[in-house]
């Protein structure tokens, strides 16, 4: 490194510490101080996948520093966690190359996997989330087909067809004018304001860039002149605020990235809370034999042009209705009764009966629609769906609501916020209408929650714990990735059994599923591999190679992981033999001894696990000679 090399570095390092003590610029890694942060940095450090996906839920700062200087990024990269690391990835955790913390993040990094992992996460995958909500609203800008306008503005030599709902999300101006005059079809523009002055108000409304100088190129300076004197007007009067601050020309990276972080996250909000007082507000509940009657007008205040149907799943559930009026008579066996009358009283069992099945509809617009391709293809096809009609089209979607809204707010707004209960239907139903980042967020979400690498509890070993409240169903979950293709869901059930296996291996539906693995491969041969058995067989060393490791077994495991563990047990049965004296089972287990998956006595854990290892492997090898599967 040269002096001027190091010159410069310096003088840009101070030149960003000023600008952060102003407050023209955000630092990317904040001191936290908070308990929640401190949570977070120690399941990094642990591999806590589930304790990380839940408080990053929480709204925990994944790119905070703690005060060791520590982000939970370059502490998982550190402790080698490849799966945490993964998720921080995918919530937008920084690792850029040119500064500090991203390099510290590479060079710390335990191994190459890690590394690549890193590497492969530049700053617009990991730090504009946003981004692919903000390229599709831009692009209906420009998208004649299908048609989703309703509102057409003009100046004296342009027009420009738009979409109610959005400016009246974005502009104060617009959402008064509409809210007063829902039906306002067309808007016109006075003509001292130029149609490039207008057209750079609505790419910023639209989440476009927008730059002076892209509104300006190739006009002489009188002209110039009179298109930025209209952006201020317009932009007064569209009640757009930050129109000039983002127009204008920054030549700092880190502030020009700064500024359209911060205003895809303004624009976002003001999107999230209209789609919430709008569209989730309005959802309407009927009963579904009467769903098909619903008619909701075209000309309607929040401008929907399609009704989304999704169905409750409880069609038998059994409503309570006032209790009845049968007169039950009352013995009194007990004497007065203080005051309180004795005698015939009515009966406070309520009568039951079937509840009638319900439907939801929530008012949506095709525009937003639009980017799953499911709809895109519905509605630019001969389709009814795509039908003019004189109320608006349902179109019902085979998801319960619940799953329905969650769907509605990740196009709407780019939010997946949603629980491990409902992961697998909101994976199957963004499987359906290939929204390919939502099934990978439901894919994320199992696999955390999931808490696939903690080991279920031998009943006579009290090391390590289980989660009291498991939810996942592993069969389902496995099923799932098989059906929507998602290789991460198999590799976290193939993870997940492996690290519990001694709990599932003599289950019938286990046996069932590793069938059902063979019968995937197509025109499969006797002597193939069963794919689900080969990656248990993987995680299963996994899971007990940290345990080998210390003592050089491992290497012997990837020889032979059989003979290994038979090593292991010869060796402990050799120094059992030396002693003259071997208590009783009482006196063993009170004096801290294990035992084994068949009940063998040990004497420490680490001979357990070697004769658990070779247990578990022949349990395979078993189940595999019963469903006569040479794998």
């Amino acid at each position: 490194m040269t002096c001027k090399t190091f010159h410069e570095i310096e003088a840009a390092l101070a030149h960003e510490a000023q600008a952060i003590s102003s407050g023209k610029l955000k630092e990317d890694n904040p001191l936290d101080v908070s308990d929640e942060f401190r949570k977070l940095c120690e399941a990094c450090r642990r591999g806590d996948q589930k304790a990380v996906q839940e408080l990053v839920s929480s709204g925990v700062n994944i790119n905070a520093r703690d005060r060791f200087d520590y982000t939970p990024l370059i502490l998982a990269s550190l402790c080698g966690h490849f799966d945490v690391i993964r998720l921080l990835l995918e919530h937008g955790a920084l690792c850029e190359r040119d500064t500090f913390q991203g390099e510290r993040c590479l060079y710390n990094a335990l191994n190459d996997r890690i590394r690549n992992l890193l590497l492969s996460y530049d700053y617009a995958k990991s730090t504009n989330p946003l981004q692919p909500l903000a390229a599709h609203i831009t692009s209906l800008l420009s998208r004649s087909s299908p048609k989703t306008t309703d509102i057409t503005i003009t100046t004296y030599d342009e027009t420009f067809h738009l979409h109610k709902f959005i400016l009246a999300a974005r502009s104060p101006y617009f959402a008064r004018k509409l809210a007063a005059a829902p039906n306002t079809a067309s808007w016109k523009l006075p003509h001292n304001i130029p149609s490039e002055s207008l057209s750079v108000a609505l790419q910023y409304l639209y989440f476009a860039e927008v730059s002076a100088r892209s509104a300006t190129y190739g006009l002489s300076d009188e002209e110039e002149l009179i298109v930025l004197n209209g952006i201020e007007k317009i932009s007064r009067q569209l009640e757009i605020e930050r129109l000039f601050e983002n127009i204008t020309e920054i030549s700092d990276r880190r502030l020009l990235r700064q500024q359209r972080t911060d205003e895809l996250d303004r624009g976002r909000d003001q999107l999230d809370s209209w789609f919430r007082s709008n569209v989730v507000k309005n959802k309407i509940t009927v009963n579904t034999d009467k769903v098909e009657k619903v008619q909701w007008d075209r000309e309607n205040s929040i401008f929907a042009d399609i009704l989304l149907r999704a169905d409750n799943d409880d069609a038998d559930e059994v409503e309570k209705t006032e209790p009845s009026s049968k007169i039950l008579p009352v013995r009194n066996t007990l004497g007065p009764l203080n005051a309180i009358p004795v005698g015939p009283v009515k009966s406070r069992s309520p009568s039951r009966h079937r509840a009638p099945r319900k439907s939801t509809l929530y008012p949506a617009h095709r525009a937003m629609l639009l980017r799953s391709e499911y709809f895109l293809t519905m509605f630019g096809s001969s389709f009814r769906e795509a039908q003019a009609t004189p109320h608006l089209q349902i179109v019902k979607l085979d998801c319960s609501p619940v799953v329905l809204e969650t769907v509605l707010t990740f196009l709407y707004t780019e939010k997946a916020d949603f629980g491990l209960e409902i992961a697998i239907e909101v994976l199957f139903a963004a499987d359906q209408l290939f929204i390919e980042k939502l099934k990978q967020r439901a894919a994320l979400i199992i696999s955390s929650l999931g808490n696939g690498t903690s080991p279920t509890v031998q009943s006579d070993n009290s090391r390590g714990e289980t989660d009291a409240e498991e939810v996942v169903d592993i069969y389902e979950v496995i099923r799932a990735g098989w059906d929507t293709r998602v290789q991460r869901l198999e590799e976290f059930g193939a993870r997940y059994i492996a690290y519990r296996l001694e709990h599932y291996v003599d289950e019938p539906e286990f046996a069932e599923l590793v069938q059902e693995s063979a019968k995937r491969v197509k025109a499969r041969q006797e002597t193939d591999t069963v794919e689900l058995v080969d990656d248990i067989r993987y995680y299963l060393t996994e899971r007990f190679r940290l345990r080998f490791e210390d003592t050089g077994l491992d290497e012997l495991m990837d020889e032979n992981p059989q003979d290994a563990a038979t090593n292991v047990t010869e060796e402990h049965l050799e120094v059992q033999n030396e002693d003259a004296y071997v208590p009783d089972i009482e006196t063993q287990l009170a004096a801290g001894a294990i035992r084994t998956l068949d009940g063998e006595i040990v004497g420490d854990e680490f001979a357990q696990d070697a004769i658990d290892y070779q247990i578990l492997l022949g349990k395979i090898e078993k189940l595999l000679d019963n469903l006569k599967l040479d794998a």
